[in-house]
């Protein structure tokens, strides 16, 4: 399938020797990396709506201070995502919500993009969730089931 990774990958296959991992790599698969993007762009979505040229600006008067501190806390919502991943499940919530009201409050949520974009990166940051180290391979394996070695259980000898 396309979306399941083969052990090894392309590299294996070929016979190359494998590559380690560069540290930004790593650093974006330790944290919800799309779900933040998201939120940060849409922030900067709503953000930017409400900061038109002058006279579009005095037309609308007091209403585009809600789209900017919306779209600012949505922005500080993806970073936090980013810089502080174990607050990903209140951040993920709060986006969400604060796209939302958006979507009431300015200019269509920044006319359903920001919106969307919103509502999509508060769910990827609040479903993501770290991948476990592996566990390093013991040097004595040890049979887990007493049955595999033949030797007689409570239920009678193996046969």
């Amino acid at each position: 399938m396309l979306l399941t990774r083969r052990a090894g990958g392309r590299r294996a296959a070929r016979g190359d020797a494998p590559r380690p991992r560069s540290a930004r790599w790593r650093w974006r698969k330790a944290r919800p990396f799309w779900g933040g993007l998201a939120t940060v762009l849409a922030g900067l979505e709503i953000c930017v709506i409400p900061l038109a040229p002058l006279k579009i600006m005095l037309q609308q008067g007091i209403a585009g201070i809600p789209s900017v501190l919306m779209g600012l806390v949505m922005i500080v919502m993806g970073l936090t995502a980013w810089f502080a991943p174990h607050y990903r499940g209140l951040a993920g919530v709060l986006t969400v919500l604060m796209a939302a009201a958006a979507l009431v409050m300015s200019n269509l949520g920044g006319f359903f993009i920001g919106t969307v974009l919103g509502i999509l990166g508060g769910a990827l940051m609040f479903a993501w969730q770290p991948v476990p180290e592996p566990e390093p391979a013991a040097a004595d394996p040890s049979p887990t089931d007493p049955a595999a070695d033949g030797a007689p259980t409570a239920a009678g000898p193996a046969v």
